[in-house]
């Protein structure tokens, strides 16, 4: 179970309480200057209270999405204040659609209300997060927001980022000592920091020094030996934060968190997993529904032009590997012309991609198999549509890992068939975050980051940034 630093809680705290001011100061001036009119007063207390909450709610939401409770963020005027603009404004956004929406949110639909209570915001916001919350911060560093740090690896990575951390502490990083199955215990590393244990202790070690969060740093380490101990500290219930170079990938297409100038990868298992998994499945079967409903015309209109412009059936059907190695029929509107067998130019691509990790991610396909129509639905995605029934079945999600061919999973290393632990989805992470430059280590690098921080919020943030995508073509070849 994760658990949250104590300044986050500080923060939200405070953004709830910025959010109450400015819903007042807004009701207040409005009803002054009769924008707003009384009777709204009048409405029982809690229904007031109620709008307030959906408001607060919305912006917290806009805040987590743009990073406003990352202490790199936190730590920089500059980038709090650009992101507290840019949280607003998507914020406003929002909370405009939804007046439409709901009859409930129809005073907030009054463009001067908006602006209003976006100047009140923004005021309150730089004023009291930007400049009193991060002096307050600094002020308890030393005490309330200290963390006690375990360094998992005592190599040239993590001497230089415990070295960092102890005689540049910015962020209220205490250095307990490090765990490493290499070196002597008791050895000392740097600063009289020392080598507290080693991996199979490694619960005895967090107990007796009280440690808050551990940091894996490993250098010259293989894939395999570096998510073995990931799961090794997974199940130590404190936070777990990794920063390797095999992990670079995820900085580089996702925004995490930093520690001083090092990205670091949260690893921490976020909610139970059966709770997760039952609300991913309810948001899977009604969101698939609506889009079923929703999108019938535009099923319909590709259906026609497959059948009108290739001889054919309208759906390719075909088996690829689902959770824990189960296979499943895939669903996808025909894009090619039809060909007997299995495609092995295709196949030959696709273990040359996976052994070498060349190819640079792009989509491998045989490209004289693709028809005219095929080009178009598969630029957009548009051929992977029919996925939706595969999730009502229950085969996939919406969001998860791409499904493989069975071939292709036999060929994968033990470290790479960890993509398998969830059922896969019709997008994912690494299409989502520049599927045409990333290799394929690094998709399943991506992929093993969306499983070990799977979430209902991130699977909607997914989900959103899927349909710029689409709208502009970027689905591949």
């Amino acid at each position: 179970m994760k658990k949250i630093p104590i300044y986050k809680f500080y923060f939200v705290a405070a953004d709830f309480f910025i959010f109450a001011i400015s819903f007042v100061f807004t009701a207040y001036i409005n009803w002054n200057t009769g924008t707003i009119d009384q009777p709204f007063f009048d409405k029982p207390f809690y229904q007031i209270i109620i709008l307030y909450f959906i408001i607060a709610i919305i912006f917290s939401l806009t805040f987590q999405y743009n990073g406003l409770y990352r202490i790199n963020i936190i730590l920089s005027k500059a980038s709090h204040l650009t992101q507290i603009i840019k949280s607003v404004f998507y914020g406003i956004l929002t909370v405009l659609l939804l007046s439409f929406l709901f009859k409930y949110l129809e005073i907030l639909y009054s463009r001067i209300v908006l602006f209003t209570f976006s100047l009140v915001l923004l005021a309150l916001l730089y004023f009291l997060r930007v400049e009193v919350l991060r002096a307050f911060y600094f002020k308890l560093l030393n005490r309330q927001f200290k963390r006690k740090v375990l360094i998992i690896g005592a190599g040239k990575a993590g001497k230089l980022l415990a070295t960092k951390f102890i005689l540049e502490d910015s962020i209220g990083m205490h250095i307990v000592g490090f765990i490493d199955d290499h070196k002597e215990v008791g050895e000392e590393i740097v600063a009289g920091r020392k080598i507290l244990g080693r991996m199979d202790n490694l619960t005895e070690v967090i107990d007796k020094n009280r440690v808050d969060e551990i940091l894996v740093v490993m250098d010259n380490v293989s894939y395999e030996r570096l998510l073995n101990i990931i799961d090794t500290c997974k199940k130590s219930h404190v936070n777990v934060r990794i920063t390797s170079e095999l992990f670079d990938i995820i900085a580089q297409k996702v925004a995490t968190e930093k520690y001083d100038e090092y990205p670091v990868v949260d690893v921490t298992q976020r909610i139970n997993g059966k709770v997760n998994l039952l609300f991913k499945r309810v948001f899977d079967i009604v969101l698939a529904s609506l889009g079923l409903i929703i999108l019938s015309p535009l099923f319909l209109t590709i259906a026609l032009a497959v059948k009108l412009t290739s001889a054919g059936p309208i759906f390719f059907y075909q088996e690829r590997v689902g959770r824990d190695g189960r296979p499943f029929k895939f669903f996808k509107f025909r894009s090619m012309f039809v060909n007997n067998g299995e495609d092995e130019a295709r196949k030959s691509m696709m273990l040359n991609f996976i052994n070498d990790n060349g190819n640079n991610g792009k989509k491998i396909i045989n490209k004289s198999r693709v028809t005219s129509i095929g080009k178009i639905i598969r630029k957009t995605s548009l051929d992977e549509l029919p996925q939706l029934f595969n999730v009502i079945r229950g085969d996939m999600s919406l969001v998860g890992p791409r499904p493989c061919l069975p071939y292709e999973y036999e060929n994968y290393t033990d470290w790479q068939k960890r993509r398998v632990e969830v059922l896969p989805g019709c997008t994912g992470i690494w299409q989502v975050a520049g599927r045409s430059s990333v290799s394929f280590k690094d998709s399943i690098v991506l992929d093993l980051y969306y499983i070990n921080n799977m979430s209902p919020w991130l699977d909607l943030q997914i989900l959103f940034k899927t349909i710029p995508v689409m709208l502009f073509a970027r689905g591949g070849e």
